[in-house]
């Protein structure tokens, strides 16, 4: 009769320890989906941003004939930054994809600063109104991008706690759910957005 006791015990301790394992791996993949979605909403404004692009470096080659190495610039960076972002949107989870987006973004946003200088010497180009139209919408992203950003390092935040804390580390270790990059920009000098406003 005791051993039946005890084997009853053993079983509930086992099958309580199995609904907890369950529990906090199914609280993991929760926060994981939530980050992934968090970086979808990124995904979307950069995409937004590098349709715009295109549009804006040919309304300012009208104006920049002798500046064609400053928009062959733009482009090529918009270029590496898709690139980045369609390898990064097909796994967000994958740290390496997302610091290869945030350095192609910092390269992005140095290019567009500097034809957002170059186009402030063109009094012409500035009063287009396709130019001025352009570049509010691209603020506008601009703006959304940062929103969506912060939105996504909430959501890393909350897993990447979830995770490392006991005794969740153990379980995360053990079904591979590996620490999500937040979208952080590393120089000082790149945290400023380009300025693409015209008055």
């Amino acid at each position: 009769m005791s051993a039946l006791i005890i084997l009853g015990i053993l079983l509930a301790f086992i099958a309580t320890l199995a609904l907890w394992a369950v529990g906090i791996y199914n609280t993991l993949v929760s926060l994981r989906n939530r980050f992934k979605n968090a970086f979808a909403q990124i995904d979307v404004q950069l995409k937004r941003r590098y349709d715009l692009i295109p549009n804006l470096v040919e309304v300012a080659k009208g104006y920049l004939k002798h500046e064609s190495s400053t928009l062959e610039a733009v482009i090529k960076a918009r270029n590496i930054a898709f690139a980045a972002s369609q390898s990064a949107a097909a796994n967000p989870a994958d740290a390496n994809a997302v610091k290869g987006l945030i350095s192609a973004e910092a390269g992005l946003g140095g290019a567009l600063s500097r034809l957002m200088m170059v186009a402030e010497q063109y009094p012409d180009l500035k009063a287009n109104q396709n130019m001025m139209q352009l570049t509010e919408e691209l603020t506008s992203t601009e703006n959304k991008i940062a929103f969506a950003r912060q939105a996504y390092n909430d959501s890393v935040m909350g897993y990447n706690t979830a995770r490392e804390t006991f005794p969740n580390v153990i379980f995360a270790g053990m079904f591979s759910f590996l620490p999500a990059e937040l979208f952080k920009i590393e120089d000082p000098a790149e945290r400023t957005a380009p300025q693409v406003k015209f008055t």
